[in-house]
């Protein structure tokens, strides 16, 4: 049975900006970004990151964990978000007859995995072979963090997880929507976590892609992202099931990949293109129909030159109000598309587009001018947001009102 409308009933998000839907919105409607100096752990390099602004340690205890279990910073952040998505949507609260009515499941995306911690069991191996506790290696693969998110919502009727680099929660969601249209799931926690980590400071920077200073996307004098950790879900089910409320609907999705460059993207945005242009061909929309474009505007100057020239390609000179979110929290990778869409959905719900921080000066090389100050009390109707990754997997998703 195919099923037509999925919905969103819950949020969770945990980024720079703080924990939970309340303090992300109160600092994206006040423009207070979370972009400061690393203080995680040591690094020679002169970053300035998104990082949350709490210690492993007070989210167990948020959690209620076990203590002295060793959690990956990944596991924690995402369990943070989905379990505040879960208990939005109401889902948390069912009896065991009303669980097993549904079958409802977990797609959960990240690139970091149990990084952090392989990390430190490595700084003491690499000294003394006979050092480091083997068992803190069982979270290091990317599924660890996905297995215990699902086991602590009892959201397992279906378990998996996407790892495309910085498109991957997107994929998540999108795969989430197509099980719930097919009637194979009837309620989905999808979206993505990820953490700071030393391998993906090193490995950015390797890339002379971090900024030292904040991250000015579309700007003509940026000179590189910044990176952010955070987690980020959204609740999708299908809409004739029972619903207290409903942040939107999910309208259409596409995946795309150029395969121009192992890192890089083309000067014409062509895996961009192909996913916006999928999108809306699958919403059945035009494009003069999208109220605005949370854009993914890393700060690069390839990807906002190539994302830039991907949009007029779509808008032509109709390119609605757009914007990149990532001057507030930093580029949190495979969490992104989760984050973002948050944010779009928050969007659509309050009327809200989101200014593009630290924009200054339009690009020279393709003329396109992000949102610079909030814009309030707008009726949108339909918001658009993209997530890319590297290999040239893009991702879009379109977001619209939903009012039953």
């Amino acid at each position: 049975m195919m099923y037509n409308d999925v919905i969103i009933t819950g949020l969770g998000v945990v980024t720079a900006l703080g924990k939970g839907v309340g303090e992300n919105l109160d600092a994206l409607v006040s423009s207070k970004g979370g972009i400061a100096p690393l203080t995680l752990f040591a690094t020679n390099h002169e970053v300035v990151v998104g990082e949350v602004r709490m210690s492993n340690e007070q989210i167990v205890d948020i959690l209620s964990l076990t203590k002295g279990k060793i959690y990956s910073r990944t596991t924690l952040l995402g369990l943070l978000a989905a379990k505040d998505a879960y208990d939005d949507a109401g889902y948390s609260e069912l009896n065991q007859k009303e669980r097993s009515a549904l079958k409802i499941g977990l797609i959960s995306a990240t690139s970091v995995g149990g990084m952090d911690v392989s990390e430190n069991f490595y700084k003491e191996y690499r000294i003394d072979k006979s050092k480091g506790k083997l068992r803190d290696l069982l979270g290091h693969d990317c599924g660890a963090s996905t297995e215990k998110i699902a086991a602590y919502l009892n959201a397992d009727d279906f378990v998996s997880t996407v790892s495309t680099a910085c498109s991957s929660a997107n994929n998540a969601i999108m795969l989430g929507a197509r099980m719930i249209k097919l009637g194979l799931l009837d309620v989905v926690v999808a979206g993505g976590t990820d953490s700071l980590s030393r391998f993906t400071v090193n490995g950015f920077h390797s890339l002379g892609i971090l900024d030292k200073n904040r991250c000015r996307p579309f700007d003509d004098s940026r000179a590189g992202l910044n990176l952010g950790e955070g987690a980020g879900y959204v609740v999708l089910q299908r809409s004739d099931i029972p619903h207290h409320k409903a942040y939107g609907k999910i309208c259409g999705y596409a995946n795309a990949n150029d395969a121009f460059h192992q890192t890089a993207s083309s000067s014409q945005g062509e895996g961009a293109y192909l996913a916006m242009h999928g999108a809306l061909r699958s919403s059945g929309l035009n494009p003069r129909d999208i109220s605005y474009v949370n854009a993914h505007g890393t700060g690069t100057p390839n990807n906002d030159s190539s994302e830039g020239a991907a949009l007029i390609r779509i808008f032509g000179d109709k390119l609605p109000p757009f914007s990149s979110t990532k001057g507030y929290t930093g580029h949190t990778l495979a969490a992104a598309g989760g984050v973002e869409s948050v944010f779009s959905l928050l969007s659509l719900k309050y009327g809200y587009i989101w200014p593009n921080l630290h924009f200054n000066t339009e690009m020279s090389d393709v003329a396109v001018v992000p949102v610079k100050d909030l814009i309030s009390d707008r009726s949108l109707n339909f918001v658009l947001e993209n997530s890319f990754g590297f290999g040239g997997n893009c991702t879009t998703l379109i977001y619209g009102s939903y009012n039953g």
